[in-house]
């Protein structure tokens, strides 16, 4: 198993989903935690499970979809209260738009936008200018989809975010690689949390959705947490602005079979 001992990261969005994923995954490979979210209930809840697996670990809340300036620097500041030896910075909360282009408003763009795309930015920057100054050899994850890539109908505002995000993995590690601050991301395909319930609730869409996955498999946001541990690990050394894509081949295939007549 590949160690993160002698490591402390902040994990924003972790309450739930793939951000509680990777937090529990870096508590196992020995970090320690900042759980962040916007609920003090489910924080806690994230960060006692951290330290049943025997991390150290502290609950942050704050909401990171307001007025970026101050929204980044409660976080940023509140997660150095908690642990001032963090550098490693994953870059999870986020929200996820299902609304048709034409329909799309400047508000819940600009939101999208803010949570997605300003927040990591500026929080990445945050924690960079610390480092550099204490010379410290930060990890930066960010985490993005499939949708950086693939776009999706009534999707429009999310798709541009993560595509975003996949350039904002290649641009900020052009300019920290020389400061020893390593940046890559992680794309999760489908993968079963609270903001894709509609798996569980429709039985076809799971089942065409199954059929677009080479590997033929929708599973849960554990699976992201391994790849989250590798990219931020000393293992990883050498990977700078790569974006890992976990989607069980989805990226790779053009057009899925059509189903046989047996419902296969």
């Amino acid at each position: 198993m590949i160690s993160l001992q002698g490591h402390a990261a902040l994990v924003t969005g972790s309450a739930k989903g793939v951000g509680r994923a990777i937090a529990l995954a870096f508590a196992r490979a020995g970090a320690d935690v900042v759980v962040h979210g916007r609920s003090q209930e489910t924080v806690d809840q994230v960060a006692e499970a951290c330290r049943q697996l025997g991390a150290n670990a502290w609950a942050i809340t704050g909401d990171l979809s307001g007025p970026t300036e101050s929204c980044v620097q409660h976080v940023y500041e509140a997660a150095i209260a908690a642990n001032p030896q963090i550098d490693i910075l994953v870059n999870n909360a986020g929200t996820y738009d299902d609304v048709p282009y034409l329909e799309m408003e400047l508000a819940r763009f600009e939101r999208t936008m803010r949570l997605n795309v300003q927040a990591p930015f500026f929080l990445t920057q945050r924690f960079a200018k610390r480092w550099v100054a204490t010379g410290t050899p930060g990890r930066v994850l960010m985490i993005g989809s499939i949708n950086g890539r693939l776009a999706e109908p009534t999707h429009s505002g999310y798709d541009t975010s993560k595509g975003a995000v996949e350039m904002m993995v290649k641009t900020l590690c052009v300019e920290l690689g020389p400061h020893q601050i390593r940046v890559n991301g992680l794309a999760p395909g489908l993968v079963r949390t609270p903001l894709t319930a509609i798996i569980d609730e429709d039985a076809d869409f799971e089942r065409w959705m199954c059929l677009h996955t080479p590997n033929g498999q929708v599973p849960g946001s554990e699976v992201c947490g391994d790849g989250a541990v590798y990219l931020v690990s000393d293992a990883a050394q050498h990977v700078h602005g790569h974006m890992l894509l976990i989607d069980g081949g989805m990226s790779a295939w053009q057009q899925p079979d059509m189903p046989d007549d047996k419902g296969g």
